[in-house]
């Protein structure tokens, strides 16, 4: 089989390049060349020249071709400029989905030949078709299990991707990475957003949004507590870096329009948190019926359980307990039996 495999410089992908060697695939490595790594390069060192040089190690030893390409507008347009438009919304958005939605599986589809029939990346998650319809299935590994990231794809996209290690814990990917001696073996998990890579979100932030210096409000007695340099720089649930005395103090609210965050100390912060309209969703492979399954607000093996209704052409999640982080702009994810249903968009 022919296939385009989508390689890092980190070691999970190396270790799905090395299987599908391995398993005698016509297979070809790409690099994604992105906006950001030139634009933010000031902002701190820059990885992806590491990154670059470690998949050109990994792919001499295997013996596997290497192509960089190119998508620099497509992440500006399709992730970066709706990353930056709706965190100064007040929302707070998952640039890692996007990415792999529209670009890792949308822009790289359409750039690449059609003659790859698979496209390969190192996520954390496993596909599973049943009478021509693809599953998305999570990993073994609850830690690394990718799938809330994967939670946009459509079926189309699972149709043509692979995930080599999906089925493996990460401690077998350590030693599948050492075993065939690859230069990743020992190299650390790379941490951030998609487009980042190593560099701060907050100097990312105030790259594009600057600063601008607001009130730190308590939301029981509107209090003024203390300043902000931007409201863009708290997110909903927030404890640390508020920079204010006796607490635990916990953000519960923005004000987009005066530049205002509110704080509080209770928890949980509202009752009302526990139920939530999602916009925008993406089923996998059909829209779910109505009923109980766990739900994830944010990666992690954290689950909480809940209720899927449709009332009033509006599609609601309430939870058995309030979460206090729950904001507009986060995507809630759906999961039953180990397989994850897809999602949408919170509006509060």
């Amino acid at each position: 089989m022919k296939i385009a495999a989508l390689v890092s410089g980190g070691v999970d992908s190396s270790v799905a390049l090395a299987l599908l060697k391995q398993a005698g695939h016509d297979v070809t490595a790409f690099y994604l060349k992105i906006w950001l790594e030139d634009e933010v390069k000031h902002l701190g060192d820059c990885a992806w020249e590491q990154d670059i040089e470690y998949v050109e190690k990994t792919c001499k030893q295997l013996d596997v071709p290497f192509r960089v390409i190119s998508l620099q507008r497509e992440y500006w347009d399709k992730v970066v400029a709706e990353t930056i438009t709706e965190i100064q919304e007040g929302f707070t958005p998952n640039p890692d989905i996007w990415c792999n939605e529209k670009i890792k599986f949308g822009s790289f589809y359409e750039k690449i030949p059609r003659e790859f029939e698979k496209v390969a990346t190192g996520h954390y998650a496993q596909i599973e078709e049943k009478d021509g319809e693809f599953f998305l299935k999570s990993a073994p590994d609850p830690i690394k299990d990718q799938t809330y990231f994967l939670s946009r794809l459509h079926q189309k996209q699972l149709s043509r991707a692979m995930f080599p290690i999906g089925h493996l814990p990460k401690k077998e990917v350590r030693t599948l990475a050492k075993k065939y001696n690859l230069p990743t073996a020992s190299r650390p998990d790379s941490q951030g957003i998609c487009f980042l890579g190593q560099f701060k979100f907050s100097d990312f932030l105030e790259e594009h949004l600057g600063k601008k210096e607001g009130n730190i409000i308590e939301k029981e007695t509107q209090k003024i507590l203390g300043k902000h340099n931007g409201f863009w720089f708290h997110t909903i649930g927030q404890r640390q870096g508020l920079g204010l005395s006796g607490g635990p103090w916990f953000v519960v609210d923005k004000n987009p329009a005066t530049n205002q965050v509110f704080v509080s100390k209770n928890a949980p912060i509202d009752s009302g948190t526990n139920t939530f309209e999602i916009i925008n969703c993406n089923w996998i492979p059909k829209k779910p019926p109505t009923g109980e399954y766990k739900i994830k607000l944010r990666h992690g093996e954290k689950f909480h359980s809940g209720t899927l209704e449709y009332t009033n052409g509006k599609t609601i999640i309430t939870l058995t307990k309030p979460d206090r982080g729950i904001a507009s702009g986060q995507s809630t994810v759906l999961y039953k039996n180990g397989y994850c249903f897809g999602g949408g968009i919170v509006r509060l």
